[in-house]
């Protein structure tokens, strides 16, 4: 796997996600409450800090917990919960040490259908549907990894110029599209929330 990718904006941090299957699926595990820009950021500083050029399940997962908090912690903080996000990120690659040798492309590399590749990464810490579905988008859309079914899999995040995930994202333009959905479902999502009962 190596392609150009832009969900970071930052071309070293845009790259080891091309580059990385690790790294893209830490980019999206962090991609929660703070901006797409800031989540998939994350790997690269994480590498940085680690003095590595790559991330490598096998290491992360053996790292003392608070240690790897710590790094995660530095200022600026790769996350804006980097603790609990630290242990999501250890969590995956300790999963993926057991399941698959640490080898993070093993999740699609053989998958024989889009269903089988989404149970997988449904399997994964700290991926609930949404997200499986939205990553699975990615590797289809941007990554070539396009399994019999594969948009069906992927739900709406599957259809052609959907602009509604980091699937849809090529560059500046598309991000904001992409950023303007997001804050739609957002608005929409607090407006069907019911009022709430002061107890008058």
């Amino acid at each position: 796997m190596d392609v150009t990718l832009h969900l970071a904006q930052e071309p070293a941090a845009d790259a080891l996600l091309g580059r990385s299957p690790l790294a893209a699926l830490t980019g999206m595990l962090l991609d929660q409450q703070v901006p797409m820009e800031w989540a998939f950021k994350g790997p690269r500083t994480i590498a940085d800090r680690l003095g590595t050029e790559d991330l490598d399940a096998h290491e992360i997962a053996a790292t003392d917990p608070e240690a790897f908090a710590a790094v995660l912690a530095e200022k600026p903080a790769v996350h804006r919960y980097p603790g609990s996000m630290a242990k999501r990120v250890q969590q995956l690659c300790q999963y993926l040490v057991e399941h698959y040798d640490g080898d993070a492309e093993a999740v699609w590399r053989d998958a024989g259908s889009g269903a089988e590749l989404l149970r997988r990464l449904e399997d994964l810490p700290g991926f609930g549907r949404q997200k499986a579905q939205i990553f699975l988008a990615l590797l289809g859309k941007r990554l070539g990894v396009a399994p019999e079914g594969w948009r069906e899999a992927a739900g709406p995040y599957g259809e052609p110029d959907s602009f509604r995930s980091v699937a849809d994202i090529t560059g500046p333009e598309s991000l904001a599209k992409v950023r303007a959905y997001r804050q739609e479902m957002k608005a929409t999502k607090k407006q069907s929330r019911p009022p709430r009962d002061t107890g008058n």
